[in-house]
């Protein structure tokens, strides 16, 4: 049944977008065809519907807008889009120039400018057409409102309603634009990497790089046929990065209720001091203390040395635990896992303890002096009330953290970056450790070895998981009246 509900969700999500787009093209045929001539005529210059209706700033403005889009066509765009299906042909060259009598580069491709900027163009022509289509639409309004005999606003009339009844247009105009530009170009040229040849032997502007289709994410999968692939630690890091999401998600979470009952029960003597002592781990930014605690349980670290000292070393080896004469907690498999799991709960239960006391704050008092009342138990409250509550309020949070937590970069790097060193060579052909996260891989995979191409697959794979977790959690938890049963 839960299934079932979330696939009619999406399929009524699915239908209702593409049912808009559809109204909006419907909309627009109609302007076209039963507009007048002034209307017609906006499909090739944008101010005639504003000019025929005595508009004249709004249609000097979108001339002017007209006469922009056509300079950014001619003047840039076609420099770039025309290439774009090679991404360059011509490689740079010294040749000897005979009127300046040096030797200067020829005029050469930049593969990346090509890719960049095309995409550039793609996105303003893109917005060019959708503002071209609104503005016919609006010309058929205004020629509607006109044969009906309705006033028509004047330009000063317009503005006033951007700051009244239409006021949410000119919040959202700003932020759209940077979601745009700093957010949906950035993924479409992520996208696009992901599908060429860009790495450290084809680096512009002294090399190009082209299309290479699918051969990225084959090799990424462990196909293609190539001698060297990601396969091999593509699955082992994913697994390690799904398992680590887990373990950090639900061992904070859990350990931030529990702390947080504790303290706000009454049987708990002085909770504004353990409270406080609890917090001090967060006063204390991350960073410092991630590479304080790297020291601490380094081969040669204090932990190590104590571990030593009282002969917790020499019995861990001769039951065959370590086979050094340290004990490498974040220098090899299994212990750096078991410990950074450990770390990150000491660092994260804080957070939850804080979030999870503010919800047992506004606990629903009268269902649980109604329990009390009818005999339960503590453990019967907290489980069939104080849980629950908590889990209908922070589930957001929780599935914030989820994703959060797959892409948690400072943990692992910090902890392990110069401390563990893979003694796996499949592994190590790949630029990977059995401690990374997808993340921590495609940083290093840019960083370190200019891997562009399966670093970008790797980041669309990281979308692709966190997308769909988060479609399918959030679907989950808004289904039912569950905000009535608190109510």
């Amino acid at each position: 049944m839960a299934k079932k509900e979330s696939g009619n969700v999406i399929l009524a999500a699915v239908r209702g977008f593409f049912g808009a787009i559809g109204g909006f093209f419907s909309s627009f045929g109609t302007a076209v065809a039963k507009g007048d001539f002034a209307t017609k005529l906006s499909l090739l210059w944008l101010g005639a519907g504003y000019a025929r209706r005595r508009q004249y700033v709004k249609a000097v403005i979108m001339t002017v807008l007209e006469a922009a889009v056509i300079w950014f066509t001619f003047g840039f765009a076609l420099n770039y889009v025309p290439k774009f299906g090679t991404l360059g042909t011509v490689e740079p060259e010294v040749v000897f120039n005979i009127e300046t009598m040096q030797n200067e580069y020829n005029d050469f491709d930049n593969s990346f400018q090509i890719l960049l900027f095309s995409l550039f163009s793609f996105v303003v022509w893109f917005a060019a057409v959708i503002v071209w289509m609104k503005n016919v639409m609006n010309a058929y309004e205004l020629q509607k409102k006109a044969e009906r005999g309705e006033h028509i606003n004047t330009f000063r009339e317009d503005l006033h309603s951007y700051i009244e009844e239409k006021f949410h247009i000119t919040l959202l105009t700003l932020p759209v634009l940077g979601i745009v530009v700093f957010t949906f170009i950035p993924i479409l040229l992520l996208i696009f990497v992901a599908f060429t040849n860009y790495d450290q032997n084809h680096m512009p502007p002294s090399t190009l790089f082209t299309w290479t289709g699918l051969s990225n994410f084959l090799s990424l999968f462990g196909g293609g046929g190539l001698t060297v692939t990601f396969g091999y630690a593509f699955v082992r890091v994913l697994g390690w990065t799904l398992v680590w999401a887990f373990f950090a998600t639900f061992t904070t979470y859990i350990g931030g209720i529990l702390l947080s009952v504790l303290l706000n029960s009454r049987k708990t003597r002085l909770p504004k001091l353990w409270r406080t002592l609890f917090i001090v781990t967060i006063a204390v930014p991350q960073f410092v203390s991630l590479l304080l605690v790297r020291n601490f349980f380094s081969n040669g670290g204090i932990v190590n040395t104590i571990c030593a000292n009282i002969g917790l070393t020499g019995f861990l080896r001769n039951i065959g635990l370590v086979s050094t004469s340290y004990i490498p907690f974040l220098s090899a498999p299994g212990w750096a896992h078991v410990m950074i799991i450990l770390i990150n709960i000491w660092i994260g239960v804080p957070y939850q303890m804080l979030i999870a006391t503010g919800v047992l704050m506004n606990l629903p008092t009268d269902q649980l002096e109604s329990a009390r009342v009818d005999g339960a138990r503590p453990f019967q409250v907290f489980k069939s009330i104080t849980m629950p509550y908590l889990l209908f309020v922070t589930g957001p949070a929780l599935v914030t953290d989820f994703v959060k937590n797959i892409n948690n970069f400072n943990v692992i790097y910090l902890l392990t970056e110069s401390v563990y060193t893979t003694t796996n060579q499949a592994m190590a052909n790949s630029q990977a450790k059995e401690v990374d996260l997808l993340v921590t891989w495609l940083f290093r995979l840019t960083q370190d070895y200019y891997n562009y191409k399966m670093a970008s697959a790797i980041g669309i794979i990281v979308f692709v998981i966190c997308a769909v977790f988060t479609l399918i959690a959030f679907n989950s938890m808004i289904k039912g009246d569950r905000e009535g049963t608190y109510q």
